[in-house]
C-alpha cells in the first residue's frame, strides 16, 4: 500500500541507496528500501557528479519506483546513488512571481533572479472541504462575445475549451489571458491576475506566448509556466500542479481573483500514458491509464471559492481532441468533471471566422449564477435564449437547403437563414479585439432586429421597449 509523504515531514537524516535494479523510460526501480513514502522527493546522484530530481511513484514492499524528471539517459545502475529527502515536491511562491516566466517546475527562465519564497507549499495542494466551498456567482469578462454572451464564465468555475489540431485554441487562450477582467460591483477595484500554464509547446509557441503577453502589457499581472516539447516528459505532470499552487497562494493568502489557463491538457494526458506504459500497467481505453479520471479530477477540482475568502480560482483549460472526436477519453472525462464546455468548430475556422466557437454544443452550467442585474444586465438571459433559438433554426435550415435547395424555402425560412449567416459574421466573429459585455448585448439586439417582433417569443416586451424601442413599436413587422 502506498503511504503518502506527510506535507510537513522531514527526516533528520536522509537515506541513500545504491540498489537500482533497472531503468525504463523516465522510471528507475530500486530494491531493498525501507521507510520510503509515496510522493517523496529524491535526489539522484550520478557518477559524474551531476544530480537529477525525482519523485517516488510507487511503493511495493521493499521495492520503490521513482520517476526521474530529466529522464534516465546516461544512468550507470551500479554507481548511481538515490537519496530520499523525506519531503514532498514544493514550489517557492511569493508576490514577486507576478510578471515572471518560469519553466514547468517553477524555476525562472526569464533571466531574472530566483523566486525568494514567502511560502513553500506542496504542489499537490490540499483538498477543499466541500462544506467550505462557496457557490460561484460572479461574472468574468473574457472579451469574447460567444463566451460572455452565450456561455458565461463565472468566478470559481472550471470550463474546458475543446479544440482540434490546427484550430486556434492556443491563440484564443492567450487572447483571453491578456484581456480578461472581473468587473467591480461598486465595491472598489478587484485584484485580478492570470496564471498561464503551457504544456508541451514548441519553441515557436513559447516565443509567441511571451511576445503576446509583453505586447499587451498584461505580463505584470501574469505568471507564465512554460513547459516546452523538448523538456522532460515528467515535467508535464508537474506543470499544471505548480501553476495551481501559485494560484492558490494568490487567491487564498492574498485574496485575489485568479484565472488559471492551462494549454494543452492533451499533452498532459499523453505524458500520463507514457509513464503508465513504463510502469507496465494494464491500459484502459485507447491505452490511457484507468485512473486518468481521478488524476484529472485532482487538477480540475482545485478551482473554486472558499467561504469566508474573497479570492477565487477559475480554470480555463484547452483540450485538443484527436481526430476532432469529442468522445475521445481526454475530452470525455474532462466533460464529466467540469462545468460546461466551449467547442471550437473546424467549419467556422475554414470560413475565416475567429474565434471559431460553435455555440450550439457549447454550454456553461453556471451561467445563470453569473449574469443578471448587478452582474451583467437584466436582459442577458432572455437575449441569450433567443439568439440560441434563432441560430439553431437557421442551422437546421442550412442543412435542409443542402438537400432540397433554397428555392423551396418560405420567406420566413429565408430570414432565419440570413440571421444564421449574420450571427456568425457579426456576433461570433470579432477578430482579436475585446468586446465589453454591453457591446456584446447591443450586437445581439441588432441581430434580433432582423426578425419580426412576433418571433421574439423568449424576450419580455418590457426589455424590447427598453433596449430596442424601434422593435417595440411594431408587433408584426420586421423591426427595421
Amino acid at each position: 500500500m502506498n503511504k503518502p509523504a506527510s506535507p510537513g515531514s522531514h527526516r533528520l537524516l536522509t537515506k541513500e541507496y545504491r540498489t537500482l535494479s533497472y531503468a525504463s523510460g523516465p522510471l528507475i526501480f530500486l530494491q531493498r528500501v525501507s521507510d520510503v513514502a509515496y510522493g517523496e522527493m529524491v535526489r539522484i546522484l550520478l557518477p559524474d557528479g551531476t544530480q537529477r530530481a525525482g519523485q517516488v511513484l510507487e511503493i511495493d514492499g521493499d521495492r520503490a519506483v521513482v520517476q526521474v524528471f530529466a529522464g534516465t539517459r546516461g544512468f550507470d545502475l551500479d554507481r548511481t546513488r538515490v537519496r530520499f529527502t523525506g519531503d514532498v515536491p514544493r514550489l517557492n511562491v511569493s508576490l514577486t512571481m507576478l510578471g515572471r516566466v518560469l519553466d514547468g517546475s517553477g524555476n525562472p527562465i526569464d533571466g531574472g533572479p530566483p523566486v525568494i519564497p514567502d511560502a513553500r507549499p506542496d504542489i499537490n495542494g490540499q483538498p477543499i472541504n466541500p462544506y467550505s466551498r462557496d457557490h460561484p456567482a460572479e461574472f468574468i469578462q473574457t472579451g469574447i462575445s460567444a463566451i460572455d454572451g452565450l456561455n458565461t464564465l463565472v468566478r470559481g468555475q472550471k470550463l474546458p475549451i475543446f479544440s482540434g489540431f490546427g484550430l486556434p485554441g492556443n491563440e484564443l487562450a492567450a487572447q483571453i489571458a491578456t484581456q480578461a477582467s472581473v468587473p467591480s460591483a461598486g465595491t472598489g477595484e478587484e485584484r485580478f491576475v492570470v496564471v498561464f500554464a503551457a504544456i508541451g509547446i514548441t519553441h515557436r509557441e513559447t516565443a509567441a506566448f511571451q511576445r503576446t503577453f509583453e505586447a499587451s502589457g498584461a505580463l505584470d499581472r501574469t505568471i507564465l509556466f512554460l513547459n516546452r516539447a523538448d523538456d522532460p516528459t515528467i515535467e508535464r505532470l508537474l506543470t499544471p500542479r505548480a501553476a495551481l499552487t501559485a494560484a492558490e497562494y494568490l487567491a487564498i493568502r492574498h485574496e485575489m481573483h485568479v484565472l488559471v489557463i492551462i494549454t494543452d491538457m492533451t499533452n498532459y494526458a499523453e505524458a500520463l500514458r507514457e509513464v503508465s506504459t513504463a510502469r507496465e500497467e494494464v491500459p484502459g481505453r485507447r491505452g490511457y491509464p484507468g485512473y486518468m479520471y481521478t488524476d484529472l479530477a485532482t487538477i480540475y477540482e482545485r478551482a473554486g471559492r472558499i467561504r469566508g475568502c474573497s479570492g477565487s480560482i477559475t480554470q480555463l483549460m484547452i483540450v485538443s481532441m484527436p481526430d476532432d472526436d469529442i468522445t475521445h477519453p481526454i475530452p470525455d472525462l474532462t466533460g464529466y468533471i467540469t462545468e460546461g464546455q466551449i467547442v471550437l468548430s473546424r467549419d467556422l475556422h475554414r470560413r475565416g471566422i475567429y474565434p471559431p466557437i460553435d455555440v450550439l454544443p457549447s454550454l456553461s452550467r453556471l451561467m445563470n449564477a453569473g449574469i443578471g442585474v448587478g452582474k451583467t444586465r437584466e436582459d442577458h438571459r432572455q437575449v441569450s435564449d433567443q439568439l440560441y433559438a434563432f441560430y439553431a433554426e437557421g442551422r437546421d435550415l442550412r442543412r435542409l437547403v443542402a438537400i432540397i435547395g433554397e428555392g423551396a424555402l418560405t420567406p420566413e425560412d429565408r430570414r432565419y437563414l440570413t440571421f444564421a449567416e449574420a450571427f456568425e459574421h457579426d456576433f461570433i466573429h470579432q477578430g482579436e479585439g475585446s468586446r465589453p459585455i454591453e457591446e456584446t448585448l447591443e450586437i445581439a439586439w441588432r441581430l434580433l432586429g432582423q426578425l419580426p417582433i412576433a418571433a421574439l417569443k423568449r424576450v419580455d416586451r418590457e426589455f424590447i421597449r427598453k433596449y430596442r424601442p424601434g422593435l417595440g413599436s411594431d408587433e408584426t413587422g420586421s423591426g427595421h
